[in-house]
């Protein structure tokens, strides 16, 4: 088998985790950016590109780790070359960019795989798990939180470039929420202090309710904080045999209160498995793509998660609910 050629578009803080990924995977990498290719080539053995054409003349994949604002452009000038895509969230300002880029890779035969690595943490697949065998029951509601330390790249706080706290960072749980309980029907934010001329002020919290076709309500916050406080997620999914949550300031365990027999205590799910979910994310897309294979993630799901955020931007600006109409794009 001919060993895959993979290009890493972006030197940023991210394009580290993937780039440890792809050498663990014994690619031939290489890397391009405005700024730090020479230390990611020099640090991980890829071949440093001038630009982004040569690269993409030169690979087989490109694995893009840009700014938001820049992923569909460049997702959709590697498919025109006939280049298989890896792409970070977001996958485009818009559902309609987003579904452009899909629409592309389809046309031309290549794969693209959105890369909402959440999916590929332990706790929260266990709760899918758990979801889709039955035991919570009926779910009902589900809490999601996701706050951290404000970026340090300038380019986050310009909601253009960024796609602010929603787009950024509460993608990853508006990904969840529809991996849980299924497309949404209606969203609802909120933001505090409101962003004003494109600037994104920080501290900065979001709130936002989905309503699910499903009839399951999702709550979401997400929140850039000061420097220096840790980071911290939380999901609880909740129904009518039981619930199930993951705070990861609480030793990265999942639990389960969950309906028992008599005879049970407790039950207490396995702790995470210490290997990267970025490494577990990457090498399922290069699984599927050498099997030909579905991977955890579709083109369907990026577009949908970046409908949903656009929406709640909608919200914000409207003071309203916003709905939406049944996406088209194949699941």
């Amino acid at each position: 088998m001919t060993r895959l050629r993979v290009g890493l578009i972006g030197a940023g803080g991210i394009s580290r985790v993937h780039a440890d990924a792809w050498r663990a995977l014994g690619v031939e990498g290489g890397v391009t950016s405005l700024q730090g290719a020479a230390a990611i080539a020099e640090e991980y053995g890829f071949q440093e590109f001038a630009d982004v054409d040569e690269l993409i003349d030169a690979v087989d994949l490109v694995d893009i780790v840009t700014p938001s604002s820049t992923h569909a452009d460049l997702a959709l000038r590697a498919i025109a070359r006939g280049r298989h895509v890896v792409c970070e969230k977001p996958l485009a300002p818009t559902a309609a960019q987003a579904r452009e880029v899909a629409e592309a890779a389809e046309a031309a035969g290549v794969r693209l795989f959105p890369a909402h690595v959440v999916r590929y943490f332990g706790e929260y697949a266990r709760i899918k798990q758990a979801i889709e065998s039955g035991r919570l029951g009926e779910i009902a509601v589900q809490r999601f939180s996701r706050a951290g330390s404000a970026p340090q790249a300038p380019w986050f706080f310009r909601e253009s470039a960024g796609g602010g706290v929603i787009r950024d960072l509460m993608i990853h749980d508006i990904d969840q929420a529809i991996w849980f309980a299924g497309p949404v029907a209606s969203v609802y934010a909120v933001q505090n202090p409101p962003t004003v001329d494109d600037v994104v002020p920080t501290p900065v919290t979001a709130h936002v309710v989905l309503t699910h076709r499903s009839g399951v309500i999702s709550q979401l916050h997400a929140s850039w904080v000061a420097s220096g406080i840790p980071f911290r997620t939380s999901v609880e999914v909740s129904g009518t045999a039981g619930r199930m949550r993951h705070d990861s300031a609480e030793d990265r365990v999942s639990r389960t209160d969950a309906v028992l027999a008599d005879a049970v205590t407790d039950y207490l799910p396995p702790m995470s498995p210490q290997e990267s979910p970025y490494f577990t994310e990457i090498a399922d897309f290069v699984d599927a793509l050498a099997r030909g294979a579905e991977s955890r993630i579709s083109p369907a799901d990026g577009i949908e998660a970046v409908a949903v955020a656009e929406a709640a931007y909608a919200s914000i600006a409207s003071g309203a609910p916003v709905a939406l109409a049944a996406l088209e794009v194949s699941r």
